[in-house]
């Protein structure tokens, strides 16, 4: 009979927040499947608790994959973490779930703690409607094609982003959204220099332009405001397009664009750019 893989979610900062469910799940399994074995070892060693590792991380997905979900199916029962917060969300262990699901292997949720739902309910930001973007692509043209896509997303936005990579990131920011969009910057959520930054693009650039980031942010960016679509004919959307892809878009990137601007479709405005 086959065993279950357990999703657990651990503490994205501050220990004491990790559930006394997931406690006992990490006690009771056979073993853990952890993103970086080292950091899971540190909680277990506070936990108390001694349990075999497994590392499961992007550069062995399929060998290791494969492996845990073997044991899985042959009785064991596994504990996936990731190095904090949900597994499985912007993170290698989607993979292992949906492989799990296609083979038939139950998946239990051990839930607690998410660093994107954490920074949205504390940032001031309209929380009815939101979506989720994760970490931006590292390739300049992806994550301008991904941005341009999202300069006029109505909903509310979370982006996960690394120290290094912050000041260009709202420079980005700036160029797409422009200087007035609200952002809430939550820095080191549930750690001992958390941060809870309620600002503008242009503020925050600013700021972090002359002060050095330190630690993991989570940016909240407000949605566009809505107004209605202004007349526009087809050349003039076609235009728009064209004008995208000479300043780097993909041409699939500039009709999407163009098509939130417009209320014409980003096939027909596509169709006539490359022709």
């Amino acid at each position: 009979m086959s065993g279950t893989l357990y999703i657990v979610a651990t503490p994205i900062g501050n220990l004491g927040d990790l559930t006394p469910r997931a406690a006992r799940t990490f006690e009771e399994v056979d073993f853990i499947a952890a993103e970086d074995t080292r950091v899971t070892l540190k909680l277990l060693n506070h936990l108390g608790i001694k349990k075999p590792l497994v590392s499961y991380y992007e550069h062995n997905l399929k060998e290791r994959g494969e492996y845990i979900l073997n044991r899985i199916a042959a009785g064991e029962n596994c504990a996936l973490c990731s190095d904090a917060g949900m597994p499985a969300v912007s993170d290698p262990g989607e993979v292992i779930v949906r492989d799990a699901h296609a083979r038939g292997i139950p998946v239990c949720p051990v839930p607690a703690a998410s660093a994107a739902v954490t920074a949205l309910c504390v940032s001031g930001q309209v929380t009815g409607r939101f979506v989720f973007e994760g970490f931006l692509p590292t390739n300049r043209r992806q994550k301008k094609d991904r941005l341009a896509q999202l300069q006029n997303e109505p909903r509310t936005m979370i982006f996960y982003e690394a120290p290094h990579k912050l000041p260009t990131t709202l420079r980005d920011f700036l160029d797409t959204f422009g200087p007035d969009r609200s952002m809430t910057v939550c820095r080191e959520l549930t750690k001992l220099h958390e941060e809870i930054r309620v600002t503008t693009v242009g503020e925050a650039e600013a700021w972090y332009r002359e002060n050095l980031p330190r630690g993991e942010f989570v940016l909240v960016l407000a949605g566009a405001p809505e107004r209605p679509a202004e007349e526009m004919s087809l050349e003039d959307a076609v235009a728009m397009a064209r004008q995208y892809m000479e300043e780097g878009m993909s041409a699939t990137a500039a009709a999407k664009a163009a098509a939130a601007k417009s209320p014409f479709s980003k096939s027909e405005i596509y169709k006539h750019c490359i022709q």
